[in-house]
């Protein structure tokens, strides 16, 4: 046991030894997050570098972490600061780069010995960094494309930038870059006197004219051609709404008369339903009123049978209150009594020598109040018999006049119900036949109608026939004559064919003069007829008018009938002359025109 000792203190040792150890390395071992690193610098020429964890003696070792994470860098450029393109048309521009340190022990080294790991962990220190390198690039990718290019070759555009940074940059690395924002710079911020911003403004005005001319050309197109289909189509719609129209009035024609019909009917079935619901409503009103009489009967019996047991009710309460007074009288002289009794008794001790005459009082007392209870009893009782034999008589007479009354109530009800159903009857009968007078009256004004719509449609078909016989007897004759005629006209035709020139001429100078002489003819005719109706007009206006002839030698004569002659000549003129007729028709119509509005 002795020899074992040494060991388990060996082994002991061992264990607090290595226990320790852990618990130095433990204390000692530094851990790092991700998206950082890990810089110890120790008694090497090269410090380490680790991306998870290492053990930092204290004294001998100092680390130093560095934040790898990606870092944003924005690069905005507006206004006057804008991008240029190549065709000198200044952008607003938001570009973002993504950056960060590159993850390797080399990188890592490289920009920690170049701006140290607090610098490079900085956001505003990055950004001072390479600000300036990425708006160079910016600016330099701009320039080689139009603006135009920059919206339709976004990729492109993105891809050159990074292209021109590269990938490297003394150990950082750009990830990724991205367009926030991509605008034409407004004209407004631009410098005319700038040389580029000059020549982008009249590059943005050429093509912003030419832009709106072709977009008012566009509108003004689909104007004439929006106008033109909605012409049409409103065309089509008053087209269709006309049909639609036509077939709506011959649908409202049908159904008025289906529903003229319809309701003649109805007013029909109508009737005879309220014929019998008035007699369902009479017998109802019949059969309410007696069970409500009987209702009320039964309720004036109960009244009474309620009111006769309250009655005895009282009587008995008034008995047994009468009871318990004559037993509470009892039991007062019963004490009066015994305290005599007492008295008595105490007297007889006092006095034994007048015993006999207290017991003679006493048999007397008892006798005196007995008799009053005898008496008291008698008057209760004959007090209750007269206010039960009072009550009844008055119940009685009560309960009588409320049947006789109900009665009489009821008679006079059965009555008027009788009468009532008697004047409903009556009136459904009335109102029945006054239904069927109408429905006659309407089937005899229909058949009226009917048949003069018959009679009516006979006569203008009979009318048809014989105005179709004339038209064709009409035709018939027409036909013959323009027949006959025309045969007349073509053997004339051959007739003239046949002469020669001369007899030609004659014939034609023949026609002229009994075509001017049925002319003049017609025309000695009219002028007549129109003499006859301007003459009766003046006579007519000269019959009751009065006319003072001034001056000498006839000269008023002469000239009326200057006038006359000159409004002669001017109807003749009027009447030969078609371009005067078509002014007058002008000028008639003009006035007939004007002649609302005055």
């Amino acid at each position: 046991m002795e020899q074992l000792i040494p060991i388990l203190v060996a082994v002991v040792a061992l264990v607090l030894l290595a226990f320790g150890v852990f618990a130095l390395l433990a204390r000692f071992y530094r851990q790092v997050d991700q998206g950082k690193a890990l810089i110890v610098n120790t008694l090497k020429s090269d410090p380490l570098v680790t991306f998870t964890g290492a053990i930092v003696y204290p004294i001998i070792h100092r680390a130093e972490v560095m934040d790898i994470s990606v870092k944003t860098i924005e690069i905005d450029r507006r206004g006057k600061e804008g991008l240029i393109c190549k065709d000198n048309i200044r952008a607003d521009i938001k570009v973002t780069f993504f950056v960060r340190v590159n993850k390797t022990h080399e990188d890592v080294l490289k920009v920690a010995q170049a701006i140290g790991c607090v610098r490079a962990s900085d956001q505003a220190t990055v950004e001072g960094l390479f600000e300036a390198k990425f708006a160079e690039a910016l600016k330099t990718v701009g320039k080689r494309m139009n603006f135009e290019d920059l919206y339709k070759e976004r990729d492109h555009f993105k891809d050159s930038i990074i292209e021109i940074i590269g990938k490297d940059l003394n150990g950082f690395v750009m990830d990724d870059c991205a367009i926030d924002y991509l605008e034409q710079t407004p004209i407004e911020s631009l410098d005319q006197n700038n040389i580029m911003d000059a020549e982008g403004i009249r590059k943005i005005t050429d093509l912003t004219v030419t832009q709106n001319l072709k977009t008012n050309e566009l509108r003004q197109k689909e104007r004439m051609e929006t106008g033109s289909q909605n012409l049409a189509g409103d065309e089509a719609i008053f087209r269709f709404e006309q049909k639609r129209s036509e077939a709506e009035a011959r649908k409202n024609k049908e159904v008025s008369i289906a529903q003229s019909r319809e309701q003649n009917e109805a007013q029909r079935i109508a009737n005879e339903e309220a014929k019998r619901t008035l007699l369902a409503h009479e017998k109802n009103s019949e059969e309410t009123l007696v069970a409500q009489q009987a209702r009320e009967r039964a309720v004036l019996v109960a009244m009474k049978n309620k009111e006769r047991e309250i009655a005895v009710e009282i009587e008995r309460v008034e008995r047994a209150r009468q009871m318990e007074i004559t037993t509470r009288e009892n039991d007062v002289i019963a004490q009066q009594i015994t305290r005599q009794a007492e008295i008595e008794r105490q007297k007889r001790e006092i006095a034994e020598v007048v015993r006999g005459r207290i017991a003679v009082d006493k048999t007397v007392a008892e006798e005196e109040e007995r008799i009053k209870d005898v008496r008291a009893i008698a008057e209760a009782n004959r007090h209750r018999e007269g206010m039960k034999i009072a009550a009844d008589a008055e119940a009685t007479q009560l309960s009588t006049k409320q049947v006789r009354a109900a009665e009489a109530s009821e008679e006079v009800a059965k009555a008027q119900a009788r009468q009532r159903l008697v004047l409903a009857e009556a009136d459904l009968e009335v109102a029945d036949k006054q239904s069927r007078a109408k429905v006659r009256l309407a089937e005899g004004t229909q058949a009226e109608a009917s048949a003069a719509g018959l009679a009516a449609a006979r006569v203008r078909e009979a009318d048809a026939k014989a105005l179709e016989l004339t038209g064709a007897a009409e035709a018939s004759a027409i036909r013959a004559k323009m027949s006959a005629e025309a045969s007349g006209i073509g053997e004339k035709a051959e007739a003239m064919k046949a002469l020669d020139s001369v007899s030609r001429e004659h014939e034609e100078f023949r026609l002229r003069l009994d075509q001017q002489k049925v002319i003049s003819l017609e025309s000695i005719r009219a002028k007549r007829d129109v003499a006859g109706v301007q003459a009766e007009v003046l006579r007519a206006a000269f019959e009751h008018a009065k006319i003072n002839i001034v001056g000498g030698d006839g000269a008023f004569f002469e000239r009326f009938i200057r006038a006359v002659t000159v409004g002669q000549s001017i109807d003749g003129a009027v009447d030969q002359s078609e371009v005067l007729k078509g002014l007058m028709s002008q000028l008639g119509s003009i006035s007939a025109d004007d002649a609302p509005k005055g």
